[in-house]
């Protein structure tokens, strides 16, 4: 399981955001945001070389604050021909300079959503080692799927970012894997728990209101893919 460290960031994982957001078609701001943190959770990489965050961080700049989903992957070097996912780069107290990418791009963050999502993966808490988080839900329609995708293509609009997956086969017999919709969305409304479209899995987590009440909504959705 990962080991949180109780360090330094420089830049902060908010300044690199302040830059990074507003050129995404999905910011809803109309200048420079205001930024605070409002929650998330992690996941594991099985093989521990990368850190993964799925961050909720709310722009307080407009009338109406509005709540982002950032997937972040955090990588000991850079990731070869990944430089249009890179968000920016970051001095750990710790671990010295880390790429920090946006993570929908990252194959490693991508595999482990899935895994999640079926089952095969444990959300972690954001801020404490070793601490699995009950808060987080996923859920799958199907009960036999293969974990292991072998190719991913990504693409950003207004609405959020959409992955398309390809599984590998579930057995040898079977000639094709799977293709399958993940859709991120990027801004996070309260209550928003279910969709009206077909799902076949979701990812559902909360964060703290500036009020302090708590809000949940759907940070990620599975469907096929098949016409």
């Amino acid at each position: 399981m990962a080991f949180i460290h109780r360090t330094t960031l420089t830049p902060t994982k908010l300044e690199l955001l302040t830059t990074w957001l507003p050129a995404q078609p999905w910011y809803r701001g109309k200048g420079r945001p205001e930024l605070v943190k409002s929650g998330g959770f992690r996941l594991d990489d099985p093989d521990g070389e990368v850190g993964i965050e799925f961050m909720a961080v709310t722009d307080t700049s407009e009338d109406e604050p509005v709540t982002y989903q950032v997937p972040f992957s955090y990588h000991g070097a850079p990731i070869a021909g990944a430089d249009e996912a890179l968000i920016g780069t970051t001095e750990h107290g710790e671990l010295g300079t880390r790429w920090v990418y946006d993570g929908t791009r990252d194959p490693v963050l991508v595999a482990q959503l899935f895994a999640l999502v079926i089952g095969e993966a444990e959300p972690q808490m954001q801020s404490i080692s070793h601490t699995p988080d009950p808060s987080v839900t996923a859920s799958f329609a199907e009960s036999v799927v293969t974990s292991a995708i072998t190719s991913t293509t990504v693409s950003d609009d207004p609405d959020g970012t959409d992955l398309l997956v390809e599984t590998a086969a579930d057995d040898e017999a079977a000639a094709d894997g799977r293709q399958l919709a993940i859709h991120i969305n990027r801004v996070l409304r309260p209550g928003q728990e279910t969709d009206e479209r077909a799902a076949l899995g979701q990812v559902t987590a909360g964060w703290p209101l500036p009020d302090g009440t708590a809000a949940r909504a759907v940070f990620a959705l599975v469907r096929d893919a098949r016409p």
